[in-house]
Parts: structure tokens; C-alpha cells; sequence
């Protein structure tokens, strides 16, 4: 089934009369009316930090595991509720302003696109994406509706990583040349697929939960609700995972867009899961702050990051577990992941940062609970008219088909793959089929 025919039918269970976005953010009441598709794991903590905002009525719960939606209606009992997304814009198309999707990858751009299609504000959790066709087709629509769109990444309004945003757009290391970014953790799978079925759980709608994915039978352990992650047909791997926080500020302080080669070095595709290591190389066209292109590695896994001169630190330090280096004409900027200072590598040993030009950004915040709310109430806030959103669709589907290229080329270890922005296609046949998938009808 195609996305254009999926949109089509379940457009056609919402076609109720809507309130255009312009219209009910200025309403005399100026509170924001929310749906949450997706309400477990990190679900449950996107409820719980859009919900703490004393403008927000969440009025909609959706979730495929009775056990997490029935969590979630205690804390939020007014709420009604629903299994299938679908039903829930028939039934309350008129009573939702915006819609939070915290589902597995692979619904992310389902739920999202028909969100938008009604005219509704969107917070979606990163990737985007699963597909880079449904990325720039989230992208196209959140503007052409003119919408109120932000990506979960919520470290992306945290102090460490605006600081660092403004140190490389200062000039602090000169021109960049490279970018050395890494996570150990491994959402990859090497092993075979799983045989047989299990019988499906009492709290577990299987078929919403494959939505418009393939069938398959369920496997006790192997999906829900935690290793979606590792397979291809639902998650995007470590890269997809980590890789678009640690991504995320080089990308946005460096003004990239998307790149023009990407190299995996992993093993060979299994057709099932993700590689357990990766090591992917991206060149980009060059900015105002980089030379005139950039080289870009990642590498998870096991042991990630390999050794290389360009991460050595001064004093024989260790690595943080999880990180970027910038590096540049002037010197170093390591980055750690997350909530830890930049530091300047300048020759060798560590340099005192300059913050005098920089823009105020007050004291730095340690505190988690605290912090991480902040990404999520800017997207109410841009809602009610009140601030814009760091994170739209218009930045995060490029972001998100960065990451989206790497996790592809996964698909052909070792082989460089080079990319065609304006007809989005690779220029290797082969690795176009990835781009995209059918939607199976459910």
C-alpha cells in the first residue's frame, strides 16, 4: 500500500469540520488540548513532561498495551482512551490541538502525517523518521500547513549544547574539518531471526503494533516493548537511537545540511537486524564554519570509538563514554554527551573558555528533571503563540535523513554510497530500494 492511498483512507476517518491552527492557538482560553500517542517507556516521560505545563489538557490517550494505557488513564483519569490512533482523530478530530507520537520508529510518520493532514501542531520523538521518504514528506507538509512542529530531542535546548552551538559559531577552533562522534551502546542485532510465534499477550494489540510495517508473527522478547530498536523493519539501530542527540549539536552549530558520501564499515547485512558495530563516514559540502568539506565518523558499539589522534586528550585522560570532538584550525572542542561543559583543546592541553562574546545563556543547569522540560514546553509555548520551536520538522527531517543515509549504507558495508540532494536518490540503484517501503493495510 502506498503512503499517498494510506493517507488518503485514514484521512478519510477524520474528515470531521477543523479548526485551523491560526484559529484555536489564539482561542480566549489559551490552553492547549493534547493527544499522546504512545504512552510507555519514553512515551510515558513525553506525557509527563508536556503534561507538566500548566497550560496543557491532555485529553487523549492511545496506546497498543492496555497495561501502559491503563497507566497512563490513572494519572490523567479525564483523558479518553484509545487503541488505534485512527479512531482517536475520527472521534475527537475537534478536540485536539496538538499530538504528541512516542511510538516505535516505525509509526512515527504514519501517526504524525495524519496529525498534520488534520491540521494539528506535531511533537514527535526522534528519528523523525523511519524511511527518508517520509521525512521529506513530513517536512513538505509541516510547511505547507505552516504547523508547529518539534522533534523530541530534548537535549537540544540544554546549556551545554547551545554553549557549544555558540562557541564553534564564534570562531573559537577556526574552521572545522572534522567530526569525531561516538555511543557504546547497541541496539544492533548479529544473531538470526527469530523462528516460530509465540502467543500474542492479552494487553497487546500485535496488529496495531506492526501498523503499516509487514507482517510477522510475535515473538515474546523480541519487540515489544524494548528490542525494536535492533530490527530493521522497526527502529534505525544505535544510529537512529544516539546518534541523532550526539548528531544533533554539530550538525545545527556547524549549519549542515545533508551529505554527499556516506561509508559504513560494519558486517555484512543479515536482512534482520542492525550491525552491532558501526563505523560510518559522511563528507559534507562545506559552510561559512567548516573547510571546504566536512568529514564526519561515527562509531558505536562495543569499544566505540576506535582509537585516533583527533580524540586524544590531554593528560592521558579517558574519553567520556559518549560525545564529539569538533576538530579545527585553532584547536578542539570536546563535547561530551550530556550534561557536561564543553572543553577547548588547544596544542595539546586544555584552554579556559572565553565566554565574553558569547551570549548570556545564565548558569548551567545540573538538574535533569528540570532541564528536560524545557524542550518540551517550548513546543507548547509556540503552540499558544508564545515562543518557536528549535527543533521543527524543517531542521529535523534533515537531520533525520543524515542519520537515515548512515543506517542504509549499512545495507552495503564498505562501499561509499553517494547521495543526490535535489533528486534525493542515491547515485548506486541498489541502495534506492531503502529509501522507502510499502505500508501494509491493517
Amino acid at each position: 500500500m502506498k503512503k499517498r492511498e494510506f493517507l488518503k483512507s485514514t484521512a478519510a476517518l477524520a474528515s470531521v469540520a477543523l479548526l485551523p491552527t491560526t484559529i484555536w492557538s489564539m482561542t480566549k482560553d489559551k490552553r492547549l488540548r493534547t493527544a499522546h500517542i504512545g504512552v510507555s517507556n519514553m512515551g510515558g516521560e513525553d506525557l509527563r513532561d508536556i503534561s507538566s505545563h500548566d497550560l496543557v489538557d491532555v485529553v487523549a490517550l492511545c496506546d497498543v498495551d492496555t497495561n501502559a494505557l491503563a497507566a497512563a488513564k490513572k494519572l490523567h483519569p479525564n483523558a479518553k482512551t484509545y487503541a488505534d490512533y485512527r479512531l482517536l482523530f475520527a472521534d475527537m478530530g475537534n478536540d485536539i490541538d496538538a499530538v504528541i507520537v512516542s511510538t516505535p520508529d516505525h509509526t512515527h510518520a504514519p501517526a504524525s502525517m495524519m496529525a498534520m493532514e488534520m491540521g494539528k501542531a506535531v511533537y514527535c520523538q526522534k528519528p523523525l523518521t523511519h524511511h527518508v521518504t517520509e521525512a521529506r514528506a513530513m517536512r513538505k507538509m509541516a510547511a505547507e500547513k505552516n504547523l508547529v512542529t518539534q522533534m523530541g530531542i530534548q537535549v537540544h535546548s540544554f546549556y551545554d549544547y547551545k554553549l557549544a552551538t555558540l562557541l564553534i559559531q564564534s570562531g573559537i577552533i577556526g574552521k572545522v574539518s572534522c567530526v569525531r562522534a561516538w555511543s557504546p551502546k547497541n541496539w544492533g542485532y548479529d544473531g538470526p531471526a527469530p523462528e516460530g510465534s509465540d502467543p500474542v499477550p492479552e494487553n497487546l494489540d500485535w496488529n496495531l503494533w506492526l501498523g503499516t510495517s509487514a507482517e510477522r508473527p510475535y515473538k515474546d522478547g523480541a519487540y515489544h516493548p524494548g528490542n525494536w530498536r535492533k530490527v530493521l523493519d522497526y527502529g534505525c539501530g544505535t544510529l537512529g537511537d544516539m546518534g541523532v542527540h550526539i548528531f544533533d549539536t554539530p550538525y545545527n552549530a556547524l549549519e549542515l545540511d545533508v551529505p554527499r558520501t556516506i561509508t559504513n564499515n560494519c558486517r555484512k547485512p543479515t536482512g534482520f537486524g542492525f550491525p552491532e558495530q558501526n563505523m560510518v563516514t559522511y563528507e559534507f559540502p562545506g559552510t561559512k564554519h567548516t573547510a571546504e568539506s566536512l568529514k564526519w565518523v561515527w562509531y558505536d558499539g562495543e569499544g566505540a570509538p576506535k582509537e585516533h589522534e583527533d580524540l586524544k586528550l590531554p593528560n592521558n585522560e579517558e574519553l567520556p563514554e559518549q560525545g564529539a570532538m569538533f576538530i579545527g584550525e585553532k584547536g578542539r572542542l570536546l563535547l561530551p554527551h550530556f550534561m557536561q561543559l564543553p572543553k577547548l583543546i588547544v596544542d595539546g592541553a586544555y584552554k579556559e573558555l572565553d565566554l565574553s562574546k558569547i551570549e548570556d545563556l545564565g548558569e548551567p543547569v545540573r538538574d535533569y528533571g528540570k532541564e528536560g522540560k524545557m524542550h518540551y514546553h517550548q513546543f507548547v509555548d509556540a503552540c499558544l503563540g508564545k515562543d518557536e520551536c528549535t527543533a521543527p520538522f524543517s531542521y529535523a527531517a534533515r537531520l533525520t535523513e543524515t542519520i537515515l543515509l548512515g543506517v542504509i549504507a549499512g545495507r552495503f558495508p564498505n562501499k561509499t554510497l553517494h547521495w543526490d540532494n535535489k533528486t534525493a536518490q542515491f547515485l548506486e540503484p541498489e541502495a534506492n530500494e531503502f529509501l522507502d517501503a510499502p505500508y501494509r493495510e491493517f
